[in-house]
């Protein structure tokens, strides 16, 4: 970046520096994240696992195998189908005015609410599964669908919140930074936890141990919900809103079709959504089967916490150096780098998925580079915003970072569908072990839980390397160029007066 794009970068920013960059706004903001993390695996790696493993356990295995086809299914298309839902909520969230500010609201609302239908959903909306099915399957898309909408909005306020929160690349780098940080945290944390959970409030409550029961998911699910609300409300009491000069006078974000126009004008922002979607895919194809990979290839279900370890320890280092190593190399290098190593992951799986050291060196390949991934698809969407008002004349900060959670909705839709697709088939249901396995089934596991996401994070690498041009450099010259512009227009205004 150009000393002299630097000093406009900064002087921009200098508005949101004082109350932006404290200690405890940065602290409030990341923690948000760490609950709203959790939030989400709960939702889309271990709803499926609790509804493959639990939910039909009583039911004989040729029923249980078809409505577990319906559930995921129905999961898939109705998670699919609110991609659209998403802009149009970043819409909302855009246009609103509050003295509360334009994001706190809907962190408030989307959090509480959300959490109240997890503890449903994951009790089989109380019983009602074991009573009527076919009840059961109606109001579960009900509340399924309502759901999604409301977490959407918690996801959306918080990540549109960081251009309202710093108008500089650099000081964005930190709150991604940090929110990826205590988001991996969360999300891997959960991962340590979950089978003592589930097993140890299973056996508190009926005695039965070393089980997965509906009370131990039960548990789990209130577990989830109170650090949802907690951190939500971190958010919400402990942050404050800026307003820059590029925010203060740039148009109304406007209709839901200009909403949409927003993100298919912006070429930046879709192929770094590409990008970002195809190894978001990949990885949570993949996470989505890890513990089966524990519980039926390496028969050893109890140190399924290491999947949870071993991510959380390397996030917790390369969030921590994200911002630092990002001031000498640029994030194209980072990202690029990233997906190369996890590639690398991948091949050891595929090889060596029977040996636990092999296992746990594919998971550190896999992992460590997760936080460059995810933080630079942030930020490059992040910077987008004033690539697009360059071009439009319109701030769009929650509607283009909605695509980011519409991103992950749609990768976590097909890694709920794969996830149940790969239980089936492997045989890897409630009621089978790991001496039930045969090669095919190993093999069929491998296919889709590793080589096929291999081939999703080729793609991935390659449309980030000729696609994607929006630099840290070249953010900095559009933020100077829109503040050339601003003074232009305010320039009559004065000479009139």
């Amino acid at each position: 970046m150009s000393n002299q794009a630097q000093g406009v970068a900064g002087a921009n920013a200098s508005g949101t520096k004082s109350s932006g960059m404290g200690v405890r706004q940065k602290v409030a903001y990341a923690f948000g994240n760490f609950g709203q993390s959790a939030f989400y695996n709960a939702l889309s790696t271990y709803f499926v696992l609790y509804v493959t493993q639990t939910l039909f356990a009583g039911v004989d295995k040729a029923l249980s195998a078809k409505l577990i086809g319906v559930i995921t299914g129905l999961i898939v298309i109705i998670r699919i189908a609110e991609i659209f839902l998403d802009p149009l909520l970043g819409n909302l969230i855009d246009n609103t005015d509050t003295k509360w500010g334009r994001f706190h609201p809907w962190q408030f609302v989307g959090g509480i609410v959300s959490a109240v239908l997890i503890v449903m959903v994951y009790t089989g909306l109380f019983g009602l599964v074991n009573v009527n099915t076919t009840v059961f399957i109606v109001l579960f898309v009900v509340v399924f669908i309502v759901l999604d909408v409301f977490y959407s909005l918690r996801d959306i306020s918080y990540w549109g919140m960081i251009p309202a929160l710093s108008s500089d690349s650099h000081e964005r780098s930190i709150y991604a930074s940090l929110g990826n940080l205590a988001g991996t945290l969360g999300y891997n944390g959960l991962t340590m936890v979950v089978v003592p959970i589930v097993t140890g409030f299973t056996f508190m409550f009926t005695g039965q141990k070393d089980t997965e029961g509906q009370a131990g998911w039960t548990s789990f699910a209130v577990i989830v919900a109170i650090l949802a609300v907690l951190t939500c409300l971190s958010v919400v009491f402990g942050t404050t809103e800026s307003t820059s000069e590029l925010r203060a006078k740039a148009q109304k974000s406007g209709s839901p079709l200009q909403a949409f126009k927003a993100i298919f004008q912006n070429d930046q922002l879709l192929w770094t959504a590409l990008s970002y979607l195809l190894y978001s895919i990949a990885k949570v194809a993949t996470t989505g089967v890890l513990m089966l990979l524990f519980k039926f290839v390496l028969d050893m279900e109890s140190m399924f916490w290491i999947a949870g370890l071993v991510p959380w320890v390397a996030d917790l280092i390369v969030a921590s150096l994200y911002p630092i190593v990002n001031q000498f190399v640029p994030r194209r290098f980072l990202f690029l780098g990233g997906m190369a190593m996890m590639a690398c992951g991948y091949l050891v799986f595929i090889f060596s998925s029977d040996s636990l050291p092999m296992v746990i060196l594919a998971l550190i390949l896999f992992y460590i580079p997760e936080t460059m991934i995810s933080t630079t698809a942030i930020l490059t969407m992040t910077d987008s915003i004033e690539y697009g008002q360059l071009r439009n004349g319109r701030r769009n900060e929650a509607v283009i970072l909605s695509v980011r959670p519409m991103l992950d909705k749609i990768a976590g839709a097909l890694s709920n569908g794969m996830v149940g697709f790969i239980t089936v088939a492997a045989g890897m249901i409630a009621g089978a072990s790991a001496d039930d396995m045969t090669a095919a089934n190993i093999a069929t596991f491998k296919t889709w839980a590793f080589i096929a996401p291999l081939v999703v994070i080729v793609a991935g690498f390659l449309v980030f390397m000729f696609f994607v041009k929006l630099s840290e450099k070249k953010h900095a010259e559009i933020v100077a160029e829109l503040q050339r512009k601003l003074a232009d227009e305010d320039a009559p205004a004065k000479s009139a007066d």
